[in-house]
């Protein structure tokens, strides 16, 4: 690993860190004026992290060390993926740490401590979120494998590098069986990062709680640990999606810097369209009832196997 390169994973994963909770206020905004609300300002996010930092945590008397240790490793992972997932270069020296199976099983190694973290207290809504959120982890990993294994077979390889320098640099083609893996992936979003109409991020009813419900017994600085992977979280499947379907103006090579400094304005670019699509999509759909949201990911799920049996039969 060349100095260059350790320098263009850090300023990749910096950028991670510090815009998470700037899209994150991106998306509540556009969500408010689509709404005819008055909009909360772009900094919100980071002002809710400062102050959470600045309190002191309060910890149950029957809490184990997993309570404690959930929010530092969740944090780690979602900082870990997003130095996985090519944002800004493709020959980063953490890009061939892990495929995109691997990628899967970090998202998923957080799911499973916060949920455990969420059952640690026994509080009834804690239970109640932690097995919402295994139920929709257990239905959204199969739909997000089959994206992966879409582009995949495209590329001929579960590598992300692979598979963004394949579409990056071909002529501009329409794929079939990647539309069909966009539309599941934008719903294994939806789901994964509990937004409407999986989960409302907005709201605190105990009938609807996914998320809110895993983190109530949280405070401090272990709240604001997880308010920020939460962004992170965010940030991260939204590159994803713009690695894997939008590709373009992401460098290739980890040694020219000066390109990876030009590509963080298109990064921020294409995130502010994302996030107003993203807010859009919320402001249309309804909020679908814990019941309905295995049908919802399965169709996800039946749209990434079409994507594969497209590309398998039409070779596109």
């Amino acid at each position: 690993m060349t100095w260059i390169g350790a320098l263009s994973q850090l300023i990749q994963l910096a950028v991670a860190v510090l815009l998470a909770p700037l899209l994150l206020g991106w998306v509540n905004q556009c969500r408010a004026w689509l709404q005819n609300k008055r909009a909360p300002s772009l900094a919100q996010p980071y002002r809710m992290i400062r102050k959470l930092f600045l309190k002191e945590p309060v910890i149950a008397h029957n809490a184990s060390p997993i309570f404690r240790l959930t929010p530092y490793i969740v944090f780690g992972a979602m900082a870990l993926a997003a130095a996985i997932v090519p944002s800004l270069a493709t020959d980063l020296p953490f890009a061939t740490a892990a495929d995109a199976i691997a990628l899967v099983g970090i998202f998923a190694l957080a799911r499973i401590f916060i949920a455990l973290a969420a059952m640690d207290i026994g509080t009834a809504f804690g239970s109640l979120g932690a097995r919402r959120e295994m139920l929709i982890g257990f239905l959204a990993e199969p739909a997000l494998l089959m994206v992966f294994f879409t582009a995949s077979l495209i590329s001929q390889s579960t590598s992300l590098v692979t598979i963004v320098e394949t579409l990056a640099h071909r002529e501009f083609v329409i794929y079939p069986s990647l539309a069909f893996a966009g539309i599941a992936f934008t719903m294994v979003s939806l789901a994964e990062n509990a937004r409407v109409p999986v989960d409302n991020p907005a709201t605190h009813l105990e009938l609807t709680m996914i998320h809110e419900a895993m983190i109530l017994e949280y405070s401090g600085r272990h709240l604001a640990l997880i308010e920020w992977a939460s962004s992170l979280k965010l940030f991260n499947y939204s590159c994803l999606g713009l690695a894997l379907f939008f590709p373009w103006g992401i460098v290739e090579g980890a040694h020219d810097v000066v390109g990876l400094l030009w590509a963080i304005p298109v990064l921020v670019g294409k995130l502010a369209l994302g996030g107003f699509l993203l807010a859009l999509i919320e402001t249309m759909s309804a909020k679908l009832r814990i019941f309905r949201a295995p049908e919802f990911l399965g169709t996800a799920f039946l749209l990434g196997v079409l994507g594969m049996l497209v590309h398998q039969l039409l070779g596109a």
